[in-house]
C-alpha cells in the first residue's frame, strides 16, 4: 500500500512584518472583517490569539470612530 505523504506548506502570516494593527489602519482591518461587517475568526485569519484580543479592540474602536460600520443585523 502507498501512502501518500502530506506536504506541508508553509503558510504566509495575515500580517506581515512591519505592519501594526492599529485602528487607523483602515485597509487592514478591512481584510478581517466580511462582507457583512462581522469579525472573521482566528482559525480563519490566521492570527495568534494575541493578535486577535488586538485586532478585535482595533475594530471595535475603528466603529466607534464612525471610520468602519457596524455588523448589519437586516434580513
Amino acid at each position: 500500500m502507498n501512502r501518500s505523504k502530506k506536504i506541508s506548506r508553509k503558510r504566509l502570516p495575515a500580517i506581515r512584518s512591519g505592519e501594526f494593527i492599529d485602528y487607523r489602519n483602515i485597509s487592514l482591518l478591512r481584510r478581517f472583517v466580511s462582507e457583512q461587517g462581522r469579525i472573521l475568526s482566528r482559525r480563519t485569519n490566521r492570527l495568534t490569539s494575541k493578535q486577535q484580543r488586538v485586532l478585535t479592540a482595533a475594530i471595535k474602536q475603528a466603529r466607534i470612530l464612525a471610520s468602519l460600520p457596524f455588523p448589519n443585523s437586516e434580513n
